[in-house]
This record gives C-alpha cells, structure tokens and sequence, in this order.
C-alpha cells in the first residue's frame, strides 16, 4: 500500500506496486493497464502522480504507450 509518510516518492511506490502486479502476472503482456482515474482511486493519488509513476513504468521498460489507444504491459524478453 502506498505509505504518504515514505521517504520514496509517491510516483514510484505507485509505480512498483503496478510492477510487481506485472511481475506477479495479474497484468498480463499485450494487455492494458488500469486506466489513469482507477489508478488513482485504487492509491488514493493525484492524477499527476499516477502519470508520472507510468513514465517510470514505460523508462523501466515495462509498459509500452500507443498514442490513442492506451499503455499496454510490453512483452518479456
């Protein structure tokens, strides 16, 4: 759960819950995410927190954003 008391940023406790939901296989590869506003309902988050934690998301290499149609968990390598 996201801890607002943490050292680490909001965006990126967001981000490495989402990631260990990718590496844990509840998000499957080729599949969207959740959107933006479940997101931040499910963390309890600002909108600008959840987009920044997916910009780290798609830096680690984990999701892929394809302009008008979503952010896909990418495929493993």
């Amino acid at each position: 759960m996201i801890d607002p008391m943490s050292l680490t940023p909001l965006y990126v406790q967001v981000a490495d819950l989402v990631a260990k939901r990718i590496e844990d296989g509840e998000l499957q590869p080729r599949r969207p995410i959740p959107s933006e506003s479940h997101l931040q309902q499910e963390y309890g988050v600002a909108r600008g927190t959840v987009r920044q934690a997916v910009r780290l998301l798609r830096a680690r290499g984990l999701v892929v954003t394809i302009p008008q149609r979503g952010t896909y968990v990418a495929d493993r390598p």
